[in-house]
């Protein structure tokens, strides 16, 4: 099998932006596929991983987990793909070795599968590493093949690949990680794209009450459009205050179920204060390495202790992405899942900086790379 050509964006070194470079891919190997993208989301991860010098990955590294394409090629023992297929590429592909993985409970897996280096730099032939085993700012990836999720044929894969990460993310934190339940209170903190795909999941589990708190006066408006039922600026007094105002019921108000999506340690803080009684507040924004949150006990109405609160962490939704993304597929053909107004604009390769800095500004959802 020959090699393939692409073009990526890619990060060269530590505190630098991406530039365009020419890929060469070498054929996939033992159960790797081939993808040919046809679009990519931009998922404030991506940002992160350059804020952060890397992430701990080596360079160069090609950006991008939120993809969707057509199988090009497969490699061997790879019988359930053809060539052609649609799919959407899932960063957790459970790795069926791990204790989850060997105790039944592949949505908790510790690891992922991966491919092998397989990408290289065209100008020196150095290995470019894949955020998130992924690497989908580009015209071609390889992926494991069980990392490829074949979508429907009448699936638009332009609004697919954001299932990949924000859209799952958000929607299994309500369905998977902390199941909402039907009649339930919640409150979304944070309402850019995964604060608003847990809106959509909390409406999907059909919770009566959908509370969104954020200072950004225009996410707040999307809150709106997304399903919730009140929402709270963050700027006009303490958020915690008015969320147990809304929910007043003569037992110190209060969620049941409370999600953070911004990785503010005061924002978790906030998130466990607002429960009521037995409540869980589930923490799914990326932290940095030093954060760390401080969390009362003893209060009557909302310490830990006497409230009985708990709180869980979500990982990409606690997805099983073989089960779930056809499933959210589904739901968007049959209109119960919004995905079309999730994009705020579509974008080329060549534009993902600038991608980046709209993000920083706060005014975008998502920002899609059609290739």
């Amino acid at each position: 099998m020959a090699q393939h050509e692409g073009r990526a964006a890619v990060l060269s070194a530590a505190g630098k932006d991406a530039e365009i470079i020419d890929i060469i891919l070498d054929p996939p190997g033992p159960n790797e596929v081939l993808v040919k993208l046809v679009a990519s989301g931009v998922c404030h991860t991506d940002l992160t991983v350059k804020n952060q010098n890397g992430s701990g990955m080596a360079f160069p590294i090609v950006l991008g987990h939120e993809g969707a394409g057509h199988i090009e090629a497969v490699g061997e023992g790879v019988t359930h793909l053809a060539v052609g297929d649609p799919v959407v590429i899932a960063y957790r592909a459970p790795c069926e070795q791990c204790p989850s993985c060997r105790r039944g409970d592949p949505r908790h897996c510790y690891m992922a599968l991966r491919p092998q280096p397989r990408i290289h730099r065209k100008s020196d032939g150095a290995i470019c590493s894949q955020v998130l085993r992924c690497g989908t700012f580009a015209t071609r990836t390889i992926v494991h093949s069980k990392a490829a999720i074949k979508m429907p044929a009448e699936m638009p894969l332009d609004k697919a690949c954001l299932i990949a990460c924000g859209v799952v993310t958000g929607v299994g934190a309500a369905m998977n990680t902390t199941p909402v339940f039907a009649g339930s209170r919640v409150a979304v903190i944070g309402c850019g794209g995964v604060g608003l795909s847990v809106i959509q999941g909390a409406k999907l589990q059909h919770a009566r009450q959908i509370i969104a708190v954020d200072v950004n006066p225009v996410k707040l408006d999307w809150a709106r459009g997304f399903g919730a039922t009140h929402v709270v600026n963050a700027r006009e007094g303490d958020p915690v205050a008015q969320v147990r105002s809304l929910t007043e019921d003569g037992w110190d108000g209060g969620v049941e179920f409370s999600f953070e999506a911004t990785g503010i340690p005061g924002c978790i803080e906030q998130a466990v204060r607002m429960l009521s009684y037995g409540g869980t507040a589930t923490t799914i924004g990326f932290p940095a390495v030093d954060d760390a949150v401080t969390l009362n006990l003893g209060d009557t109405a909302t310490g830990v202790y006497w409230n009985k609160a708990g709180v869980r962490v979500c990982h990409c939704g606690d997805a099983l992405p073989s089960h779930d993304f056809p499933l959210l597929a589904q739901l968007y053909l049959e209109g119960k899942l919004e995905l079309d107004r999730m994009i705020t604009q579509e974008i080329e390769l060549g534009d993902v900086e600038a991608a980046f800095h709209k993000m920083e500004e706060g005014n975008v959802i998502r920002s899609v790379i059609r290739f």
